[in-house]
């Protein structure tokens, strides 16, 4: 069953996407993404000496401090620092700059749906434009399943709140840039099938689930493309032919 949506996309597509980078002056990356009217501005500072507490000294440190747009930081967007904190983590190469820390600030324009993976993206070209060593690009994407079975790609925040359910999914940009030369597999799985971050809400069966990843990984093609494209003066080589 397909669905009638208010702003008469089908369910597989995207809203339209805008990304800007050096946009803070002071920051030593930034970024602004942009899925519809879901706007997010990511600030990269750092690396500094030194890490936070806890931490391993003989690695890179990431903290991560998420701003909402109004009001004061409640449980969601702890755990939103959380999700993304460990995501930055497994896309960064910390060994580089041992006992530092790499701060990201995330601040919310406009929520209409979608935030977290929209954050996700604007950290990631944050982390592009401030220079920081990556093992590869990561783009994110939310899905939603309704109670009729059928799901939809990059909700608004209407089409959120209508949903049992909805996964946040983050995949690696590509193969090429990830792997040793000469390896195809991770885990017996091919890379391009992989996925870095995968966080669900709401009662999801596992063909729910599925559906979702396959419908969002095909998603994600597009959305590398639009993020390599929108970098492209600011990637290595080996990251701007990745595909």
């Amino acid at each position: 069953m397909e669905v009638d949506r208010a702003d008469g996309r089908n369910p597989n597509q995207l809203r339209p996407l805008a990304c800007s980078c050096s946009i803070l002056h002071r920051a030593h990356g930034s970024a602004s993404w942009s899925q519809g009217d879901t706007k997010v501005l990511a600030a990269v500072y750092g690396p500094k000496a030194g890490t936070k507490k806890n931490e391993n000294p003989e690695k890179a440190s990431i903290e991560v401090i998420w701003k909402p747009r109004t009001g004061q930081i409640g449980k969601p967007e702890k755990e939103y620092e959380i999700i993304l904190k460990r995501t930055l983590q497994s896309i960064c190469i910390l060994t580089i700059n041992p006992n530092t820390t790499t701060s990201f600030i995330i601040q919310v324009v406009h929520d209409d749906g979608a935030l977290l993976p929209c954050a996700i993206n604007a950290a990631c070209a944050a982390l592009v434009d401030a220079g920081i060593p990556m093992k590869h690009l990561a783009v994110a994407i939310c899905c939603c399943s309704a109670e009729s079975g059928y799901c939809i790609l990059d909700p608004t925040k209407l089409e959120e709140q209508k949903m049992k359910a909805f996964a946040y999914l983050v995949f690696p940009n590509s193969i090429l840039s990830v792997l040793p030369e000469g390896s195809s597999l991770v885990q017996g799985e091919p890379m391009e099938h992989g996925i870095i971050t995968s966080v669900t809400h709401g009662a999801m069966s596992v063909d729910d689930y599925f559906h979702c990843l396959e419908r969002g990984r095909a998603a994600s093609a597009k959305l590398s493309d639009f993020l390599r494209r929108s970098l492209q003066s600011k990637l290595p080589g080996d990251l701007s032919k990745a595909g």
